[in-house]
């Protein structure tokens, strides 16, 4: 396994590419055993951080994670079909119309649907059909080399459809966590917008910290990325633990002051974490 730059294949909403470079400088992977990534999306942090050892890897979208799986075990196979696909609105719709059952033709559809359809959202209707209308995008990035990249990489990850609660009671000392929920936060009361409560609800968000707090007990390390809003501070703020505020073009950090506009917080229970991101 090489330590080549691999780019994710998939285009996600919220995905977190701009936040790597700090992850980077604040979790060494050689210190710990194995590596939990349970809200997988794009895999943005997975492929850029490069855990060499046990990688678990899990979402509750059944399509995505079989997605993965196909990448992982069949690349050739996934790109000789996806290569065929036109980006054009008839194509579009033609591809987003079928509902194939074998995994290629499936993960070779997923990716292709991704790249092509408005913002690269993931939206299924009530009888679970996609739904999200053609994207017009002029440059569609994904490639073969790219795609072998990503299957290598997948190589020593065990992929999962699993809620994070069920993969979570597996951690154990030593290891690592890495988690970034779903989120759509508001300015009202509570935070929790009506589309939110089906996609991460306030009680998923309380299932969460409880999680958390087993992550410690049994000294594994965790960051957890999450929407900036007094709701999410009460959750999860712990007082051995810290909180960071960040913006996608500046860190700002501390538990009492904060300046400028910010757009999530970090909080980890690795030790020293403020002084490895400010101070490098």
């Amino acid at each position: 396994m090489n330590s080549k730059k691999v780019k994710p294949f998939l285009r996600w909403a919220g995905g977190k590419n701009w936040l790597v470079g700090i992850l980077k400088e604040l979790v060494d992977l050689d210190s710990y055993e194995a590596y939990y990534e349970p809200f997988l999306g794009g895999g943005s942090v997975f492929f850029e951080l490069h855990p060499k050892g046990k990688v678990f890897l899990s979402d509750t979208n059944e399509d995505l994670i079989s997605t993965y799986q196909t990448v992982k075990a069949s690349p050739n196979e996934v790109w000789e079909l996806l290569s065929t696909f036109q980006n054009t609105e008839s194509e579009y719709y033609t591809i987003r119309a079928k509902d194939p059952l074998d995994p290629v033709e499936r993960a070779a559809r997923f990716i292709y649907l991704n790249h092509t359809s408005f913002n690269g959202l993931y939206r299924v209707n009530r009888e679970g059909k996609y739904n999200v209308p053609y994207g017009r995008r002029k440059n569609i990035p994904y490639n073969e080399a790219g795609l072998l990249a990503c299957s290598e990489r997948l190589q020593n990850a065990d992929l999962t459809v699993a809620d994070f609660a069920e993969i979570l009671q597996d951690v154990k000392k030593g290891d690592f966590v890495y988690l970034d929920p779903p989120y759509v936060v508001s300015k009202d009361a509570n935070g929790f917008i009506q589309y939110n409560k089906h996609l991460f609800s306030f009680e998923d968000q309380k299932r969460l910290s409880a999680s958390i707090d087993r992550i410690r007990e049994v000294g594994a390390y965790y960051v957890l990325s999450n929407a900036k809003h007094d709701t999410i501070k009460e959750i999860f703020q712990k007082d051995s633990d810290c909180l960071i505020a960040l913006s996608r073009t500046s860190l700002i950090g501390g538990k009492k002051a904060y300046r400028g506009e910010t757009e999530e917080y970090l909080f980890t229970n690795i030790p020293d974490a403020e002084r490895i991101c400010f101070d490098g």
